[in-house]
């Protein structure tokens, strides 16, 4: 048979499957029926690309089928991604990044696969025919594997409504921002397949219920929004689909299933939209628990915080970096150590939404709000000291003896109490109630329109949003916001000056982590929030970035990359941002409507 034939009976096969699908699946059989669609998809995806390797096909063609197979992909995702999100990062729709796996302890540099990867690979400038046919290969594979794995699934009401809730949150971050289209930019394409998948099944599940008629509205409006054939990436108002849109479908799902929080997600369930206050749970992040935690908690961890006799030479405190009045930054490009005339090794991060992290500092090496205080205590540039000596001197104070045993109700201070009360005041460092939040709230109905502007060009053409997520604007990824992303971007060691050069600090490939020592991992640094950024200068973990302005103008040329230094993995792309100055302006704009340092 010819791949002509070939493709004509595999097209017509995915026809009648649809047919049959539609007319006859059940509920309880929905799910296994639209993976075997996704199957014959991506086979038929596989042949093309043997044809396309062999010169037998189009690449114009190819580029179709693999479009076409994403939006196969989309309309389920939220179910596939729900229940298999290791598996779907892995060999379904991963970011095209190089990773780590370890294997007996020893870590291994694992190459990318999936439909991000083939997303990507059609539209570089010199493809790899071959690279392209063993990724539709592996992925007509791992398809198979899927629904060999998911015959008697049956998807649940609560799980339903849980899975679309997240799917909302991925189309308004890693969706429509090009994240998951880095080659094709497909946004409004695959948004528009996403929300049509699950509109099917919340009609099939919850079609007849009371009031279900507002929420299939809603699916509708927002399918009618990005049918608009004069929509593309450029003019699409993203700020107003999230808004008027995504956000009250995302409310009206409350409706029909609620739980507090799902097992693997710092989500909380309760909350109405992805920008309310409390949409994420700072307690999945500290090994405090919401029931420990108390106003008389956080009252005394902020005087532990500010308390300078907990340092060796009794001149730091918590404060000394982290100022109340900077925005808990210092304000200077490597904090002061205890040490006359030297610094520590980077710049002070701000304190404000620090709780919502897997892992804390530049390098990564801390996993909770505990771990990161001890790096702090030991260092002997900064508090130099152990907790032997820090419980010594409470335990000798009768007013701190006092407050642990009204909150405690224990005799001495232990080193866990200690920690829980210091959690307990960083945790409350929050901030989400800048007037950029006010408006997606719904609180406040006007914002400027420079504003909006700089939003739409943060989450599209200036490619902020693929690794400043909301709503912490940081690399907590979505949609289940439990791990933090750190990425290679050449920052220079003095950006202002004529002879430019990579800054030396290594970055994650030296925070003494086993199976961290790899070399995807040099200069790797964590993503910070931009959030209070306005207060927050200088920028980087080197300091070395003094305005926004030099921020944006080093990503507008593609970061130490773009401008012709050799940067070895750098994650961000090297090509040029093509801003304009009123661009970069609006964007600042934007950035400065995230403040909010009431904490």
């Amino acid at each position: 048979m010819t791949y002509k034939n070939s493709l004509l009976v595999f097209t017509t096969i995915i026809i009648l499957l649809s047919f049959v699908y539609t007319v006859n699946t059940t509920k309880e059989d929905r799910f296994l029926s639209d993976l075997q669609i996704l199957v014959f998809q991506a086979e038929k995806l596989n042949k093309a690309a043997d044809a396309y390797k062999f010169n037998t096909y189009s690449l114009e063609s190819l580029r179709k089928d693999i479009a076409e197979t994403r939006l196969q992909y989309k309309e389920i995702e939220f179910l596939i991604d729900y229940y298999y999100p290791s598996f779907t990062e892995e060999h379904l729709n991963g970011a095209p990044l190089l990773h780590v796996e370890h294997a007996n302890d020893f870590p291994l540099v694992m190459f990318p696969e999936g439909l991000q990867v083939l997303d990507e690979s059609i539209y570089e400038d010199d493809i790899d025919k071959s690279q392209i046919a063993i990724l539709a290969k592996k992925l007509e594979s791992s398809c198979v594997q899927l629904l060999k794995g998911n015959k008697g699934k049956q998807v649940t009401n609560k799980e339903l409504i849980e899975a679309m809730k997240f799917q909302i949150s991925r189309i308004s971050t890693l969706g429509i921002t090009g994240f998951d289209t880095p080659g094709s930019s497909n946004v409004i394409e695959e948004a528009l397949a996403s929300i049509k998948g699950m509109s099917v099944y919340f009609d099939s599940y919850f079609g007849v219920m009371k009031g279900a008629e507002q929420t299939k509205e809603l699916f509708l409006e927002s399918q009618n929004y990005l049918a608009n054939k004069e929509l593309n990436f450029e003019n699409f108002n993203r700020l107003e689909f999230i808004r008027e849109f995504l956000n009250p479908l995302y409310s009206s799902l409350n409706g029909y299933y609620v739980s507090s929080q799902h097992v693997t997600s710092s989500v909380n369930q309760l909350a109405n939209t992805p920008y309310d206050a409390d949409f994420l749970d700072p307690y999945f992040f500290t090994l405090l628990t919401k029931k420990e935690d108390s106003e008389q908690l956080r009252k005394l961890g902020k005087k532990l915080f500010n308390d300078s006799q907990l340092s060796e030479n009794g001149v730091m405190n918590c404060g000394s970096c982290h100022a109340s009045d900077k925005a808990f930054t210092d304000g200077i490009k490597k904090s002061e150590s205890n040490i006359k005339d030297q610094t520590v090794t980077r710049n002070s991060p701000t304190l404000l939404n620090s709780v919502y992290s897997d892992r804390y500092f530049y390098d990564l090496r801390a996993f909770n709000l505990e771990q990161q205080v001890e790096h702090v205590i030991f260092n002997s540039k900064e508090f130099n000291t152990a907790y032997e000596s820090i419980l010594e001197k409470l335990n000798k104070d009768k007013d701190y003896k006092k407050e642990f045993k009204e909150v405690f109700k224990t005799k001495n201070v232990s080193r866990i109490e200690f920690s829980k009360a210091l959690s307990s005041y960083v945790l409350s460092l929050q901030s989400f109630d800048s007037e950029f939040d006010k408006y997606m709230r719904k609180e406040i109905n006007t914002i400027d329109e420079r504003i909006i502007e700089g939003f739409n060009l943060f989450m599209g053409k200036a490619a902020c949003g693929t690794c400043h997520f909301p709503p912490t604007y940081a690399g907590l990824a979505p949609p289940y916001y439990n791990k933090n992303e750190s990425e290679i971007l050449g920052v220079l060691e003095t950006p202002m000056s004529f002879n430019k050069k990579i800054d030396a600090d290594s970055g994650r490939i030296n925070n003494g982590l086993p199976g961290e020592n790899v070399w995807i991992y040099e200069k790797s640094f964590k993503t910070s929030t931009v959030r209070n950024v306005e207060f927050s200068a200088p920028f980087f973990h080197n300091g070395a970035y003094p305005t926004l302005e030099s921020v944006l103008d080093f990503y507008n040329h593609g970061g130490g990359a773009g401008i012709g230094l050799n940067v070895k993995n750098q994650t961000l792309s090297s090509d040029s941002l093509l801003l304009d100055d009123s661009e970069k302006r609006n964007i600042i704009l934007f950035l400065n409507s995230l403040s909010d340092t009431n904490s």
